[in-house]
């Protein structure tokens, strides 16, 4: 875990993203936060994987990305979390949340058509930052590594993003990521060339304000017209 932060470590971050996080990732809270995922993979099970804490940064380069979902902590399950936000391996039942962004896709979009699993790899490699707000949980604690270090980091992953010349889908689900967004851009200009669509989690606890949301096809929408390539829903079975 010690050289996941490091700048020599191309495994588990693609080069656009080490550079723009070059500064960042010398701060003193990260050193903090590599100590403290240190001691938990030493003493706990932690999700995900080591080598997949990054796999949105390792997907996803920083100067490709055109959307962003943001979640907020991986799935606490075994075999689930694999450094997407809503994503989880194949093999895996496909989560409750994730059931409900397949039923809004298939009342938004015409051609979707729901996957058998629920691997957002596709989404990701169409320039999706699939962005969890803490990237790591211990087994069966949900929101165990809240307030560690990983908001600091998430914050500046997603200020680098507002502050580039492409403007952005940012796609908030549930008010954790809708707190996060105005957090950050409360005092600065830059939200007038961004698309910034709101709407209830897809948990089932919110879902009926996530229901009718019509995200996806607001996010093509806007694409096309930066003359952008809109995205393609479909999951490859």
């Amino acid at each position: 875990m010690s050289t996941s932060f490091t700048s020599s470590s191309p495994l588990f971050m693609e080069k656009t993203w080490r550079h723009a996080l070059a500064k960042e990732i010398q701060q003193p809270y990260v050193e903090m936060l590599k100590k403290f995922l240190m001691h938990e993979m030493h003493n706990e099970e932690i999700y995900p994987p080591a080598s997949q804490i990054f796999e949105a940064f390792r997907l996803t380069p920083y100067n490709k990305v055109r959307v962003v979902i943001l979640g907020q902590d991986p799935y606490h399950g075994p075999g689930q979390a694999h450094g997407l936000c809503f994503s989880v391996n194949k093999g895996i039942p496909i989560p409750p949340s994730l059931k409900n962004i397949y039923r809004e896709l298939h009342d938004d979009i015409t051609t979707f058509i729901p996957s058998n699993h629920g691997d957002l790899h596709s989404w990701a490699m169409q320039g999706i930052l699939l962005l969890n707000a803490v990237l790591t949980v211990r087994k069966g604690e949900p929101r165990s590594h809240c307030q560690k270090g990983w908001e600091i980091f998430t914050d500046s992953v997603i200020r680098l993003l507002a502050f580039r010349d492409l403007p952005v889908v940012f796609l908030l689900w549930g008010s954790l990521a809708q707190e996060k967004y105005h957090r950050i851009f409360a005092h600065h200009n830059v939200s007038h060339k961004h698309c910034v669509l709101q709407a209830g989690h897809p948990s089932p606890l919110s879902s009926s304000r996530f229901f009718g949301c019509k995200h996806f096809s607001q996010t093509n929408a806007f694409l096309q017209r930066i003359n952008q390539k809109p995205i393609n829903w479909n999951i490859p079975q």
